[in-house]
């Protein structure tokens, strides 16, 4: 009996399109989060720091953090908080289904 991966379920689920619009869209939440979180530790600041200094709320960057917002931030808030860590924001398109 052949051993079904998860990476196999995914590239076949992802054959509709429903599926991977959504999937897509949670691993942007996700892949946002780590990067919120890592940038905000290599610059040493806390969460009221950040928030701060991007000019928004501590529990936004929480919510940020945690990926547990089903809604993604927009590129300005983005914009934002890479400046308010001395960094800055780059866009990558990738496609994590094939196609």
């Amino acid at each position: 009996m052949p051993t079904t991966t998860l990476t196999d379920v995914i590239e076949e689920e992802c054959q509709d399109a429903e599926f991977k619009q959504h999937f897509q869209r949670e691993l942007l939440i996700n892949e946002i989060a780590k990067l919120i979180l890592q940038l905000r530790q290599r610059a040493t600041l806390t969460q009221k720091e950040l928030a701060y200094k991007a000019k928004t709320t501590q529990p936004v960057i929480a919510r940020l953090e945690k990926g547990s917002d089903s809604r993604v931030p927009s590129l300005e808030l983005l914009t934002r908080i890479a400046t308010a860590a001395n960094a800055k924001l780059k866009l990558v398109i990738e496609s994590p289904c094939h196609s």
